[in-house]
Formats: C-alpha cells, structure tokens, sequence
C-alpha cells in the first residue's frame, strides 16, 4: 500500500464546530432519557459539503448504537456494535447530575475521536461543553448550517450505485 493511500484512509480532518440542529437534537434527546445518561458517536461532514468556505468537518450526525445501555450514573456501548466509521469524530453523553466536566472513567473512554461532548440537565441550549481527549475543554463553534434530507439518503437508482461501487 502507497504512503498516500494510507494517509488518506487515516487521516482526520479537524472539527471546526457543530450544526446547530445536531446540538439541539442531543440536548432533547439527553432530555427524554433523563434521569438515565444519554449515549451516542458523534460523526463529521465536510464542511465544503455544507457549503461552507472553510476546511475541516462539522458535526452533522448523532450515531446511537444498538443495544447501548444507561443508568442515572453510566451509559455502556457495547463496542463490537461500533461500526469503524471514517467520519467518526468522537462521542457525546449527557451527565443528569448536570455537572460539566468529565470524570476520569469519562476521560478513559474519550480515546476515539477529537470531540468529546458532555451535556448537562437541565439541557437547555448552554448545558453542554466539549473536550478533546485527554479531558481538556475545547472551543466548539455551534454553526447555523443546512443539512440533507434524511429522505435523500434512500433517494438513489441502480445506476448510482454501479457508479459508486466502479469507479
């Protein structure tokens, strides 16, 4: 395998902020799972698909994983179900205690990803905060951006696909 198809399969484009309805999204869901912890995978677009004029990915998506368990006081992936996923960017869980910051088992499990959202009740749109991976607070610039139509994701012929699958 060349150097510079390796590269493109690992590298990691940096996160420059997150579309605000992905945020609002979470808040509401972290909401409606309370008092349990909310769970789930954060995953990135590029920015230039959104038609922004800026390198890098926003946050667009929200993965909740099959079979993911929560209590007042953890959530639990169950890790053989985490797809390795490129527009992978990080995690995001809500703390119904409210508090902000990540504890050290929340911290042992940031080792996937960039951005590590922690959100907190009463959820309204300032109850969250973002780290990096060894638990270090990070800006996260909220972005008022559009993003597709989860009805165009099934919107695609038999020609697309062949177009996809041989090029």
């Amino acid at each position: 395998m060349s150097m510079g198809l390796f590269d493109s399969l690992f590298s990691t484009d940096e996160v420059i902020g997150i579309a605000r309805e992905t945020i609002d999204f979470a808040l509401e869901s972290a909401e409606h799972t309370h008092p349990n912890e909310y769970m789930g995978l954060l995953r990135g677009t590029q920015a230039s698909e959104l038609n922004l004029d800026r390198d890098g990915q926003v946050i667009t998506d929200i993965m909740v994983i099959p079979g993911t368990t929560s209590s007042p006081v953890a959530a639990t992936l169950r890790g053989n179900l985490v797809p390795n996923d490129r527009r992978s960017v990080g995690s995001i869980h809500s703390h119904p205690s409210g508090v902000l910051s990540p504890s050290q088992q929340d911290i042992d499990s940031f080792g996937r990803g960039d951005v590590h959202i922690i959100m907190g009740a009463p959820y309204g749109r300032d109850d969250w905060r973002a780290f990096d991976r060894a638990g270090e607070p990070r800006t996260l610039e909220v972005l008022n951006v559009t993003l597709p139509n989860p009805e165009d994701f099934f919107d695609f012929t038999q020609a697309d696909i062949d177009e996809e699958l041989y090029r």
